[in-house]
Order: C-alpha cells, then sequence, then structure tokens
C-alpha cells in the first residue's frame, strides 16, 4: 500500500471518528497517548470553544474593526502574499517568496482564528479567500505550502515562512474541521523532513538558533499528526528528536550547555530566541529525551536573567538588548513570547508559563497599539517620554520604529503578528488535562462550549480579572459528568480562596494548579479570590550584551551601567507613571515626569494608597485616569533628563525636593509614560 493511500485512510477514519459534536481534543489525546514517549499535561480546546465576553470581547472586537481587519488594506504584502505574484517590498524574494511570506501568515494565523472565535463574518470571509487558495495549490499538486514555486522551500527563510503558513492551517483547520484543509496538512507533512543546524552552524548559541528557525514546523506538524494519526509524520517527528546535535552529549543542545551558568556576554536575535526556545522540547515527546525541556527551560532563564524587562518580554533591538528604561522590545516578541510559553505550559503543566503569558498579556500586549487598535509601533519601551526621544533607535528596515502608524514599520512583521496576541490569550485560556478533565489556565470573561466525555459543557467566567480579584465560574453541563478541574493559582497570589458551591477547597496547589475532582452537574459554581497586594520591586539597570551587533549600533553600548530604579506592580499589573498625550505620538508639552519615587521595595501598601473605582466601558480606551484601579504613590521631584546615554541617574537620587503624591495607572493603558523609576536615597538603602 504506498504512502498517499495509507495517509488518506489515516486522514479518513480521523474525520469520519472525530465528526461534528465530538471531542476533538480527546482524539488528540489518544494520539499521544497512543505514541508519545514523554507525554504533555494539556491540550488546548480547539478554536472558537472559547469565546470571550465583557471587557475581554470588547478589545477583541477593536482588534477585528481596526488592524487586524484591515491589514490588507493599508499594504500589498498582507493583499498579495501567497499568491505567487511579484511584490514590491522590503525583503522580498523571486516571485513573492521572502519576508512577504512570513508577515502575511503571521496576519493569517492571528486573523483566522480571531474570526471564528468572534464569528465575525466579514474577517472570516477575508482569511478564507486567502487561505483556500493555499490549501487548493497543495491539493492541486505542490508539496509544500509555497505551492507555486517549490524549490523555495529550499531557503532557510522561505522554510521559516512555512512554518508560519502550517500554523495558519491549523488554526483554520481546529475553527472548522474541513477535511480539506486536514489533507492539505497531512500531504504536507508527511512529506516534509525537519532539519537541525549542522556542527558548524551549531557552534554557538546565537548561531544555531540563526539556523534553527526552519525547524519550528515542528509545532504545526504536531499537531497535524496527532489530528490525523499519519504514522508517516511520526516517524519524521522521531527521527527529529533523535537527530544529532540534541543528543550530541547528555547535557549539551545546539551549544547551550544546560547544566552551567548562563553566559551573560551571549545575545541572540529576538524573535528567533523566542521561536527556538520551544523546539527542543516539543522534540522531547518524540524523543523520550527529558534534556529537551530541561535545555528549553535552561535557553529560557538565559534570555531572561539579563534582559527581562518589566512588562514580561525581554528586551529585541532587534537583539536581546539587557535591561533598561530605553530598551526597546519589538512588538513581534509579545505573541511570539506567549505562544512559546503555551506550548512550554503544555509540555509541563507549570503555571509559571501562564504566569508570564498573562504579564506579557496585560501589559506589553495593549502597549504597542493604539487605544482603538488602528495603528501599531514596532517597539515598545518601559519608559517613553517622547516619540523623539531616541535619536538612534536600531536599524529595522527603515523609521518609523516607536512611532505609532497603521502598519507600524515599512519591516511589517510586526504588523502582520501583533494580531495574535489577542486570540492565542483567548485560545489558551482552558485546556484539556490528559486525565480527561479541564485545566484553567487564564483567566478573564469568557464562555467554554465543550463536549467532554459525552456531555456538552457550558461554562461561564464571569470576572474583571486582572482589575478585578475575584472570579466566578458557572457550570452548564447537559448531564453529569465526573473530571477534574485544574484551577491555576497565580504565582504572585500569597493567599487565595477556592470555593466550589460555597464550600472551601483545602486541597493544596501542585506545580502552581489545584485539583478538585468531583462529579460535576449543570448549575455547579466554582468562586476564586486572588487579593492582589502592591508590590515595590529594586533592580538595577544592566549593561548591553558585549557583542558585534550593539558595537555598531547603540553608543549607549558601550557604557557598564548599573543604575538604580524601582517598578510598582499591583497583582499582575504593571504600573506606570502616564505622561498626557495628545495622540499616540505626542505628548502634552506640560505633563511632568521628573520624579524619584519614595517609597521602600517589597510587599505591601508601602506608603501607596489603592483607588478602586467602577469599570466603565472597553479596557484600554480608559482616559489615562479613568482606570479602574490606580495607585497613589509617595514621590519627590528632582532636576532629571534623562538620555539615551543616562536614562536614569547613576545613584540613588539624594537631593530631591519635598513629597508629592503621584497617580499612576496600569501600563497598558499609557503611550507615553515612566514604569521603571529613578528612586530616592533613603528608600533605596531600605532594600
Amino acid at each position: 500500500m504506498n504512502k498517499i493511500l495509507v495517509s488518506g485512510l489515516f486522514l479518513l477514519f480521523s474525520v469520519c471518528a472525530f465528526g461534528q459534536g465530538k471531542d476533538y481534543t480527546a482524539g488528540k489525546i489518544a494520539e499521544y497517548r497512543a505514541h508519545a514517549i514523554i507525554l504533555p499535561r494539556f491540550v488546548p480546546l480547539e478554536v472558537g470553544e472559547i469565546r470571550p465576553e465583557g471587557w475581554l470581547r470588547d478589545w477583541a472586537e477593536y482588534a477585528a474593526h481596526g488592524v487586524t481587519g484591515h491589514l490588507d488594506e493599508y499594504e500589498d504584502v498582507f493583499r498579495l502574499a501567497w499568491k505567487g505574484v511579484p511584490i514590491k517590498a522590503p525583503g522580498v524574494g523571486p516571485e513573492g517568496t521572502g519576508w512577504p511570506l512570513e508577515q502575511c501568515s503571521y496576519w493569517l494565523d492571528g486573523a483566522v482564528k480571531l474570526g471564528y472565535i468572534l464569528n465575525d463574518s466579514a474577517l472570516i470571509h477575508k482569511t478564507s479567500a486567502r487561505l483556500d487558495r493555499v490549501v487548493d495549490g497543495v491539493l492541486k499538486g505542490a508539496d509544500n505550502f509555497i505551492y507555486w514555486k517549490p524549490d523555495a522551500i529550499s531557503n532557510e527563510f522561505n522554510v521559516w515562512a512555512h512554518s508560519l503558513m502550517g500554523r495558519s492551517l491549523v488554526s483554520y483547520y481546529q475553527a472548522t474541521h474541513d477535511p480539506r484543509i486536514l489533507k492539505a496538512l497531512d500531504k504536507v507533512y508527511s512529506g516534509f523532513t525537519l532539519r537541525l543546524p549542522d556542527s558548524r552552524q551549531a557552534e554557538s548559541l546565537s548561531g544555531s538558533m540563526e539556523h534553527m528557525r526552519a525547524s519550528t514546523n515542528v509545532d504545526a506538524m504536531t499537531e497535524t499528526y496527532v489530528m490525523t494519526g499519519d504514522p508517516a509524520i511520526l516517524r519524521h517527528l522521531k527521527e527529529f528528536g533523535t537527530m544529532p546535535p540534541l543528543l550530541e552529549s547528555e547535557k549539551t543542545w545546539l551549544g547551550c550547555d544546560w547544566r552551567q551558568p548562563v553566559k551573560e556576554n551571549q545575545s541572540v536575535h529576538g524573535v528567533t530566541y523566542y521561536e527556538a526556545v520551544k523546539v527542543p522540547a516539543i522534540a522531547s515527546m518524540w524523543s523520550g529525551d527529558r534534556n529537551g525541556m530541561a535545555a528549553a527551560e535552561h535557553i529560557l532563564k538565559w534570555g531572561e536573567k539579563l534582559n527581562l524587562l518589566p512588562f514580561g518580554v525581554c528586551s529585541s533591538e532587534e537583539y536581546l538588548a539587557g535591561i533598561g528604561p530605553f530598551r526597546n522590545t519589538e512588538t513581534c516578541n509579545v505573541p511570539t513570547s506567549m505562544w512559546s510559553l503555551s506550548w512550554l505550559l503544555r509540555l509541563n503543566g507549570s503555571s509559571a508559563c501562564a504566569d508570564e503569558m498573562e504579564k506579557t498579556f496585560f501589559n506589553a500586549g495593549p502597549a504597542p497599539v493604539t487605544r482603538d487598535f488602528k495603528m501599531l509601533c514596532y517597539f515598545q519601551s518601559p519608559n517613553r517620554m517622547d516619540a523623539g526621544c531616541l535619536p538612534d533607535n536600531p536599524p529595522i528596515g527603515g523609521p518609523p520604529d516607536i512611532v505609532f502608524t497603521p502598519y507600524g514599520a515599512p519591516t511589517l512583521c510586526c504588523a502582520g503578528n501583533v494580531n495574535n496576541t489577542i486570540p492565542d490569550y483567548i485560545q489558551n485560556m482552558c485546556m484539556e488535562s490528559l486525565d480527561g478533565g479541564l485545566a484553567f489556565v487564564l483567566y478573564g470573561p469568557c464562555r467554554i462550549e465543550k463536549v467532554i466525555k459525552d456531555k456538552r459543557l457550558n461554562i461561564r467566567c464571569r470576572t474583571e480579572y486582572p482589575f478585578n480579584d475575584r472570579i466566578s465560574i458557572r457550570v452548564g453541563s447537559s448531564g453529569k459528568v465526573t473530571m477534574p478541574f485544574y484551577l491555576r493559582i497565580p504565582g504572585w497570589c500569597t493567599d487565595y480562596s477556592v470555593k466550589v458551591n460555597g464550600k472551601r477547597i483545602r486541597e493544596k496547589s501542585k506545580n502552581g494548579f489545584i485539583k478538585v475532582f468531583r462529579t460535576w452537574q449543570d448549575g455547579d459554581r466554582i468562586e476564586l479570590v486572588f487579593p492582589m497586594m502592591v508590590k515595590v520591586t529594586a533592580e538595577r539597570e544592566t549593561p548591553y550584551p558585549d557583542v558585534k551587533y550593539f558595537a555598531t549600533t547603540k553608543p549607549a553600548s558601550e557604557r557598564n551601567v548599573e543604575n538604580p530604579f524601582e517598578c510598582v506592580t499591583y497583582g499582575p499589573l504593571l504600573y506606570a507613571l502616564p505622561i498626557r498625550d495628545i495622540n499616540a505620538n505626542k505628548k502634552d508639552p506640560e505633563a511632568r515626569y521628573d520624579y524619584a519615587l519614595d517609597v521602600a521595595a517589597g510587599r505591601g501598601k508601602n506608603g501607596i494608597k489603592i483607588v478602586k473605582t467602577k469599570m466603565k466601558g472597553g479596557p484600554w480606551k480608559w482616559g489615562l485616569y479613568e482606570a479602574p484601579v490606580k495607585l497613589l504613590v509617595r514621590a519627590r521631584a528632582f532636576n532629571w533628563r534623562p538620555s539615551e546615554m543616562q536614562p536614569l541617574p547613576e545613584e540613588a537620587v539624594k537631593d530631591a525636593g519635598k513629597p508629592v503624591t503621584i497617580e499612576l495607572v496600569p501600563y497598558g493603558c499609557t503611550k507615553f509614560r515612566v514604569s521603571m523609576f529613578p528612586v530616592t536615597e533613603e528608600a533605596w538603602k531600605s532594600k
């Protein structure tokens, strides 16, 4: 029996077995159980089984009516890419390959998910017309998604873009369950060979990652396998999992010795870092080598140790750039970090990954888009005092870079990828556990409609979280169902309450989750309370990594800075001093920001007053002083003139003025702000 016939039979079986009204996730779990050597802990639900409500739906609709719904009207890359026609754009290759394939795939993945999550017919029509063209090209004879130019797959960047189209088609299938889409995925990945860098390319962590982005096809390939059960794909996955240099020795992976301390003078391209980090972990499922997960966790910690900014994402200019108030993060890294963290969460079951996703989504998510989601910028930084504050921003193919436009910057990857931020959070809010339960992973107002154990569940989560600490989950069910619910306890929460039908649950959390196993029935209620506390963190700025890239692009890289600063958080939210703006590109010239915090580091109020008001309207459209939770903080004015070379005072501020009270708002509400604050000498001594 030839390979095509075998693939077709497995595909037919999968479509018939799942059918309408079935538990698609359970089918994937069955494949994992049958053939994965190391089992994942959780598997996400299908696109559209989780629908946002309340403030989360409002923000999703802003995106659908803004950049996500209209990006193809602004730039030819999003109108013409994947059509096999010439395009005039930066980074374009022959016959429409190169950068446009990456950029458009990002957009299509986010837009198709959001379209089906919201049941937005215009967005569904727009994305379907484009993705159907790729499906048709494959089914009419092509052996990869670049159907009009098969030899393009030999180019490493095109193979990387190919992985993003694979994700887009996985999302499209999970939203529609159209067998043609799955047939196209199966045809491509049953004949697709994953490769890691050779020994020369893997001489350093940076070099190996640069040559490894093509191997990120492994996530779409894994999804395709568990949706089809095709043995040809399984064989490729197992071959990839045991391929050198993954197992050159028992303690290294692509040049990263995960038993040794991180090397502090290294850097790597930021998007590559976040894309590559999940690869060894996914491969470990099929190889059985637990070093793969250890390496992934080590690489993540390596990057975060000296590059993680207060809003939850590493600096990236375009390379990991250290910690500082003017260090930029490319907008691509917001959804990309969330995507890789969601995979690590699936595999290791650790709530720490969800904590990071949550922090990123609530803080870094809204900052690089305007309040109506109609414009975006390429970079965000913890402090932004003026649109022209930094004359030497990193080169990205031409200005603007920290300026908001309908397409961000001429290099259009961020314009495409920003559209994944909201749907990727929504899609990963609840997952199915390997023991047939549900895991509540990320919190926000939503409705979950899911068939599990032949029962139809309709679960509603009512909350204003993270602007409120209370979450109410009502279970609707077509009948009694015995199963576990896993409830994530945020890592920042030192005290919490979990009640089921009014009765307190006193189970201890494991890996950050409380397991509630019982027979659930229609009308059961879960009440969660996660009391939020103010936390003031005192740290020091770090220098730029000592690599050639920054030596040629950043004059400030010559300075060995250790400037002190403080950050203020309340629960998962980072707080900032808002600088009044006229619009996203123009601040109020009268607005002041020259303050040093005068509060001690640690938990508790610390001279900080919490002011809560009723939530009004949709999120992030609030005026700067209309956020539902604000903080009144003790500070002192001083003569501060920040610059790229001296973004913070070198030492704690000695000769500051009289105490004043400043009002802080959630970081995501701001377009001009200070979130990494100078600190008074008295407060710094308390550290």
